[in-house]
């Protein structure tokens, strides 16, 4: 474990390199630059963003695999009105490891529009589960694919774990993973009394398709109840303009049950991805991407108003308590 003396040298440290690349602390996440082009119904939730704050208040662990720049409450509240998004989940992210102290500061600074998903481990305390809660967490996040996790007899071992800490409480398991897990561990899935989510289309990618090994599993599980899946950053998933080869991989998900189909932006766009010569803690730049865009191609792929309604409004309200 880092000692304070530890954390704040290395806060200080990811200070002085940003400013030594000339970025700015307070603006380096992404702004909006396209209008929103449909009408955003009351109560919208974005269901998917990151806070990253003061690394000296907030400091990352150790092991982490990437260190991203800084961005704030107030940051994601100029993206919320640029998109007319009332509502929001904050997602703990890989770099703070099972310390949810950000997060919960940033869902303490929004109040009762925000909620969130926390990080725990094995060594986390029921009575820390129920100050979460008191706080606005709603659900755990098991992060497979940042972990690198492939062995699903691994990711079956983490889930069931999961699974027994969540009974009776009304939380969720959001799962970042690949859809080759998703498949490997479809019966575990499908049997949980607990609802669980899966972040980024299931992992799924755009060029290959909706018969790309996995896709079926993922939509059988959204098609029978058993799970939710956010249509996010579909700029992980696609390749090209405007993101319009995910548009197949959107509306089979949509078709199987909308009732099960979450929205979320990603924002601030984390890179996780390794880089030739760059190290985990060097600083990995915020992608640069246009929520705006993002949010218009959900009335692409959802052109009713009243399903647009149910995918941003009910189904959050439902699964997060608003």
């Amino acid at each position: 474990m880092l000692t304070r003396r530890e954390a704040l040298l290395g806060g200080a440290a990811f200070l002085f390199e940003l400013r030594r690349r000339g970025a700015s602390v307070s603006a380096a996440a992404s702004q909006p630059s396209t209008p929103v082009s449909f009408a955003v119904p009351r109560g919208a939730c974005d269901c998917h963003t990151h806070v990253f704050g003061d690394p000296q208040q907030f400091p990352f662990v150790a092991g982490r695999v990437y260190t991203p720049e800084p961005a704030s409450v107030d940051e994601m509240r100029r993206l919320h009105r640029a998109l007319h998004i009332e509502r929001v989940v904050i997602v703990q992210p890989s770099v703070y490891g099972t310390n949810n102290a950000c997060t919960l500061d940033a869902i303490r600074q929004l109040g009762a529009t925000a909620r969130g998903v926390a990080v725990i481990d094995e060594a986390t305390p029921d009575a820390a589960l129920e100050d979460m809660h008191r706080g606005g967490i709603r659900g755990v996040r098991l992060n497979l694919a940042t972990a690198g996790v492939t062995d699903p007899d691994v990711g079956r071992k983490r889930f069931n774990a999961m699974g027994s800490r969540m009974k009776g409480r009304p939380w969720h398991i959001q799962m970042n993973t690949e859809l080759p897990m998703i498949e490997a561990l479809r019966a575990e899935f499908a049997a949980s009394t607990v609802p669980v989510v899966f972040d980024h289309f299931g992992g799924a990618q755009a060029a290959r398709g909706t018969r790309q090994p996995g896709f079926e599993a993922l939509v059988d599980l959204v098609r029978s109840g058993k799970a939710y899946v956010k249509i996010s950053a579909p700029y992980r998933s696609s390749s090209g303009p405007d993101y319009r080869d995910a548009a197949p991989l959107a509306a089979a998900l949509i078709a199987a049950n909308a009732q099960r189909i979450l929205w979320g932006t990603d924002w601030p766009h984390p890179d996780s991805t390794p880089a030739a010569g760059r190290r985990a803690t060097d600083i990995a730049p915020l992608l640069q991407i246009d929520d705006g865009r993002v949010l218009n191609q959900l009335a692409v792929w959802a052109p009713d108003p009243a399903l647009r309604k149910t995918i941003l409004v009910d189904n959050p309200a439902r699964l997060y308590q608003f």
